[in-house]
């Protein structure tokens, strides 16, 4: 039996740039509400940047105010990011996460992901793409449950994922919130329907262990939803912080305990990249730092390479280590600190917060020569 009602004649074209335009036929599978404890196997996701970038590229290298930017100061860094110089670049999105309503009662809105989905007009241009898929590392998504998800659970029920039937793909449906999901609700009338908050995680491993094609986020939202194939997926759940523990503890409300959080992330490992590029054909390769009017330094640090992809600058990500993080900023007292996340939200650090990781050069170099 299907989850939910016949909707009216539709159906997808392209499952990477989607528009509907003519059947959606909902589906049911069974889904895990913990999620499956192993995604499937990636493919192969090594950052593009040049072969002989990788292992000359120090931080210590040459740098300046941003990959790609003009001999203009950059702006002030007191209340955002620099701007970035390219005009089809990104321009940079706040330090907080926005406020976050509780459409359905007791489950927040991702925001962050609704924004995003905001944004495409039409078309979605592959740049738009990126950036869904980079707020979709955030937090939660809502599931539509058929009757009571709550009894469900408590009877030990697996609980029927939604899914639209594109030929012979499956494409698993998402929601960013309470108003997202209400609209697919009105639009096929089956109101027998409850709301689920799911960790992202969870719903991505659970999609790539299964048969799907990729998801559709806020299916009935117009132009502002999103198809986003298992290819960019796979690649998303292969290069993440298994425990998005710096993504997290940027969107979540800022308190005195988000620095040290962010930093203990550092030292435990979390994944990070640099932005690198050449200045000109044939130039030295550059590592992008954001610069302050007072002429401070602060390093581009990214979470994940769509972080950097998502702002449309041409710059190519590559991966750097806790111990050379810690090495340039120990062997560099002129750079001021690190600039995590220049797209939205963002965090800078000091030397000073960053002591914890600075001291680290040191005992690493010592455990070197012993």
């Amino acid at each position: 039996m299907a989850l939910f009602s016949r909707r009216k004649k539709s159906d997808y074209d392209d499952a990477s740039v989607d528009r509907p335009d003519t059947t959606i036929e909902p589906g049911e599978q069974p889904v895990d509400p913990s999620g499956p404890s192993d995604a499937a196997p990636a493919a192969d996701t090594t950052p593009e940047a040049s072969a002989e970038a990788a292992p000359t590229v120090g931080i210590s290298m040459s740098s300046f105010r941003g990959v790609g930017a003009g001999p203009e100061p950059a702006p002030s860094l007191t209340n955002a990011p620099p701007v970035a110089a390219r005009p089809s670049a990104r321009q940079p999105g706040p330090m907080k996460a926005p406020e976050a309503p509780e459409t359905v009662q007791g489950l927040r809105d991702n925001a962050l992901l609704g924004n995003a989905l905001a944004e495409i007009s039409g078309q979605p241009e592959p740049a738009q793409l990126l950036n869904v898929a980079r707020q979709l590392l955030q937090g939660h998504v809502f599931l539509r449950v058929k009757g009571d998800a709550r009894a469900l659970l408590a009877e030990g029920k697996d609980l029927p994922l939604a899914v639209a039937n594109r030929g012979d793909e499956q494409l698993v449906l998402a929601y960013s919130g309470g108003l997202a999901l209400r609209a697919s609700v009105e639009a096929d009338g089956d109101h027998d329907t409850s709301a689920m908050g799911q960790p992202v995680m969870a719903l991505l491993r659970h999609v790539l262990s299964g048969p799907y094609a990729g998801i559709v986020l806020d299916p009935a939202s117009g132009d502002n939803r999103a198809v986003l194939p298992k290819a960019l997926l796979e690649r998303m759940v292969a290069e993440v912080d298994p425990e998005l523990r710096i993504k997290t503890a940027l969107c979540e409300t800022r308190t005195d305990e988000t620095v040290s959080t962010v930093v203990d992330a550092i030292i435990a490992e979390a994944p990070m990249w640099i932005a690198v590029n050449r200045t000109e054909e044939g130039g030295p390769i550059g590592v992008a730092e954001s610069r302050s009017a007072a002429g401070e330094r602060f390093l581009e640090v990214f979470t994940h390479p769509l972080e950097l992809l998502a702002l449309g600058r041409g710059d190519q990500p590559l991966p750097i280590s806790r111990a050379q993080l810690s090495k340039a900023l120990a062997s560099d007292p002129a750079l001021t600190g690190i600039l995590i996340d220049p797209a939205g939200p963002w965090i800078r650090l000091t030397r000073a917060e960053l002591a914890p990781v600075i001291d680290l050069a040191e005992k690493d170099a010592a455990a070197a020569e012993s």
